[in-house]
């Protein structure tokens, strides 16, 4: 899988970023399809500089024909948002174009979100990962029928979590 090599590669660059989406679905224990990575990343602009050149240091490309520093301009992103409805910013590996890697960029909960974040190891690489009650949260806010699956799904697996914890 791609992830690994990509989240080696923005955890050596010191990205603030946490995994979201069906990613983070699996991470937390859902069996679940997926084919991208989805990250909501810290929008600073030094931030996203050092996310923009591990891509590229990765060989990734962003999907639409715009430079990947325009990334790091907030008013270019606010207008994306506006003027195009974008909600991710979509990186593909040209030799493999199932490997892609999102970033939300209308989400703005970062800095609230990382608060609550989990820490965990996956294989060699410490992954910053959403918590289950904020992915619950996004999921619901998406609303669409795998949603609505992921959200009864990390549900039961917070219920069992919840209960785990008591028994300790």
């Amino acid at each position: 899988m791609f992830y690994e090599e990509v989240l080696s590669a923005l955890n050596a660059r010191r990205v603030e970023y946490l995994v979201v989406g069906g990613v983070a679905v699996n991470l937390w224990g859902a069996q679940r399809m997926t084919h991208d990575l989805d990250l909501m990343v810290e929008l600073s602009p030094a931030n996203l500089r050092r996310f923009v050149t591990a891509m590229e240091n990765l060989g990734y490309r962003p999907r639409v024909p715009v430079a990947a520093l325009q990334l790091t301009n907030a008013r270019t992103r606010h207008r994306w948002i506006r003027e195009k409805g974008m909600l991710a910013f979509a990186f593909y590996h040209p030799a493999n174009v199932f490997q892609v890697v999102d970033v939300l960029i209308a989400d703005r909960r970062y800095a609230r979100f990382s608060k609550r974040a989990a820490s965990i190891s996956a294989g060699p690489v410490t992954v910053p990962l959403v918590s289950i009650e904020d992915l619950i949260t996004m999921k619901r806010e998406a609303g669409r029928k795998q949603d609505r699956s992921d959200v009864a799904m990390l549900s039961r697996i917070r219920r069992m979590l919840d209960a785990k914890k008591r028994r300790s």
